[in-house]
This record gives structure tokens, sequence and C-alpha cells, in this order.
């Protein structure tokens, strides 16, 4: 810190009103990511989350890692990857960095015809297959929008078949978006998609009607179960088999060879006859697995 504050004039009187802590953080801004660092980290993530960086995101990914270097009062991306790369950063700064690098975007009741074919095909189709109870889980599930969308229609078919249990297992590599999916808080622009049947039975509201917040309500909470999860990891924990996964608009941050090594890993823990869905962007042909096509974006594993 002295010696940023260090010149030849020495700091001047708008300086001193601003303080020291002002004046950092403007230094801050006026870092820049060599050519270098950008490949180091670059590789860095791939490697441990299995996220590509082409060369285009390195202007993202410098504003996105300049918070990280304000938080850490570092001065360059060289004095930061050297300390990310060390045995105290490896235990500290990694989960910090992913929390940052990772683009986390959704919404409730997104690309609603699946939620549809979940309803009227797939858990009809697993009950009498496997019985009434029901494992999902929601692979990258952000701020917990599609974990909570499941639960609720879920709930909803349980109101006509009272002998159905589910449970909800919601997973994502980012500590902050898994905390903001627990506390299950949102603005009321965001739960626009919503139907308004849904929006009144399963949302709490505060009495003060000047908070524009809502809560979900504690029994859809209580059937999603959040935890952390790298899909790169070799065990992910799960003990029983899943009847549907869905992984939707996550395969497109990985390269090919990436998505078939954590697809194969899905379908270890896929029951026979159960579902993947995944993003409409996204296509599993070429990749040797398992699997068919049971509708656009939805496959059902044959053995």
């Amino acid at each position: 810190m002295h010696d940023l504050l260090r010149g030849s004039g020495g700091p001047t009187p708008q300086q001193i009103k601003k303080g020291p802590v002002n004046m950092f953080h403007r230094q801050v801004k006026d870092i820049t990511m060599s050519g270098r660092d950008f490949n180091r980290l670059s590789e860095y993530i791939q490697n441990e989350c299995g996220i590509k960086m082409a060369d285009s995101k390195k202007t993202m990914l410098e504003a996105r890692l300049l918070k990280r270097l304000r938080a850490l009062k570092m001065h360059s991306f060289e004095e930061y990857c050297d300390f990310l790369f060390s045995e105290e950063g490896a235990d500290q700064e990694v989960v910090h960095m992913i929390d940052v690098v990772t683009t986390n975007k959704t919404d409730f009741f997104r690309e609603p015809a699946h939620f549809e074919y979940l309803i009227s095909r797939v858990v009809p189709e697993l009950i009498n297959r496997q019985g009434n109870r029901l494992v999902l889980w929601s692979a990258g599930c952000s701020t917990g929008e599609e974990p909570y969308t499941i639960s609720m229609v879920l709930k909803e078919f349980q109101s006509v078949r009272p002998d159905f249990q589910f449970t909800v297992l919601a997973t994502d590599i980012s500590t902050k978006v898994l905390e903001s999916a627990h506390r299950a808080i949102y603005k009321f622009d965001q739960i626009s998609p919503m139907p308004e049947p849904l929006r009144e039975k399963y949302l709490l509201r505060s009495r003060d009607k000047n908070n524009q917040l809502v809560r979900i309500a504690p029994e859809l909470r209580q059937a999603v179960k959040f935890r952390r999860l790298n899909f790169l990891e070799e065990d992910f924990g799960f003990r029983e088999k899943l009847g549907v996964i869905f992984c939707r608009n996550v395969l497109i941050y990985f390269d090919r060879q990436t998505q078939h090594r954590v697809l194969s890993k899905f379908c270890r823990h896929l029951a026979k006859g159960g579902y993947l869905f995944v993003g409409h962007s996204e296509t599993l042909n070429g990749l040797d697995l398992p699997l068919e096509q049971a509708a656009p974006t939805i496959y059902r594993k044959i053995s």
C-alpha cells in the first residue's frame, strides 16, 4: 500500500481526501492481463472445472478477476497467478476464482416444454417402472430457479398422486450461487415466468408492500438438497440411481472431449430408462453414450 501512495510529487489533496483505499481501487482498474497470464489462467480453469476459455474471453476474464485482485490488494495478474497456484492459494482462492469466472444465467420455467414432458411422460413412466419414489438431479443449478421449478411441478403432480415421493438434488461448482439458491429469495421480476396460480400457492410475500422480494415456500425448499459439486470429480457422491438429470446450458462451456467425459459419468449415475434433459443449444450427436433421443434435447438411457 505504501508503494502505491509514493510518487514524485506525493499524493494530491484530492487523493488524501479520498483515502488510500479508493486510490488502490483506481490503481487496480489500470492493471491489464498479459497474454502469458491469460494462458496460465485459462489452462488452469479448464483443468480445474472443464470450462474452455477461448482467446476472445480474455477481456471478460480480466474484468471479472479484477474484483479478486482488489479484494486481495494485489498489484498484478502475475502476482495473482503466483498466489492461485501456490499451496495457500489452492486452499483459499480457487473457490473464489471459480465463483467470479463462472456464468450463471437461469430462469423459472426456462424451456417450459421440458417441464410439460417431465410431468406428462417421464414421471408416469418411471413410476410404473420403478415405483413411487423418484430422485432427480439439477446439475448446474445456479441460483436455484431450475430445481425449485422442478420441485414446484412435482408438488403439483403429487397433489393428484399423494403416494408419489421425490427428492431434487441440486449442485453447482459456485459456492456463491449456491448460497443464493439456498436462501430462495427472489425479486418480483425474476418470478415473472411463473404461472400466477403457482405464485399464489408457492411464494411467500412480505407484509411490507414496498418489499419487492418473495421467498420459495418451505414445502418446496425442503424437497431440494443443495451442495457444491465439480463435474470433473471422479466421485459425485450419489449413492442411488437417478431417474432424471437436468443439465441444461452447461455442456456448451466444455470442449467435446470434456463433454463426453462428463456425460459418461452422468450415465453411470442414471438408472436404465432414466432421462437426461439438455439445453436447446446443446447436442449429443457423435458422442458414444448409452442414450437414445426421446424428444428434442431429451434423452433416455437404454442400457
